[in-house]
């Protein structure tokens, strides 16, 4: 599977953003699908996970209420829809596809890595 990440860019705080992640192949709805956000100078950390019918999400306590991750089997593309965005937001966002399943989900869990895409959130 391979992973293109977009939607990304400068936004003032409280505005929202949609990012998308588009798989190639024809499997997409058997993987669950995860985003994941590197701050600078920060380590990569985990912000969404979704099951791959759909029906089951878990978010990271910081963006509970404000971040949601949704996906378009058909169009094999997994959605992180960010609202009241904060400075603290920033970073760059990441897709992965999750191999394996930890209590928590963890970066070792997950591959076949997007490029990323930067978030900007101005105060």
């Amino acid at each position: 599977v391979q992973l293109q990440a977009s939607g990304g860019g400068l936004v003032q705080a409280g505005g929202s953003l949609r990012l998308s992640c588009t798989a190639s192949g024809r499997t997409f709805s058997r993987y669950e699908m995860g985003w994941f956000r590197q701050a600078p100078g920060k380590e990569r950390v985990f912000v969404a996970t979704i099951s791959g019918s759909g029906s089951n999400t878990y978010y990271e306590d910081s963006v509970k209420g404000r971040f949601s991750i949704s996906r378009d089997n058909a169009k094999n593309t997994v959605y992180l829809q960010m609202n009241s965005l904060k400075p603290e937001d920033t970073a760059v966002y990441y897709c992965a596809v999750r191999r394996y399943y930890s209590d928590y989900p963890l970066i070792a869990d997950f591959g076949s890595w997007g490029q990323g895409t930067q978030v900007t959130v101005s105060s």
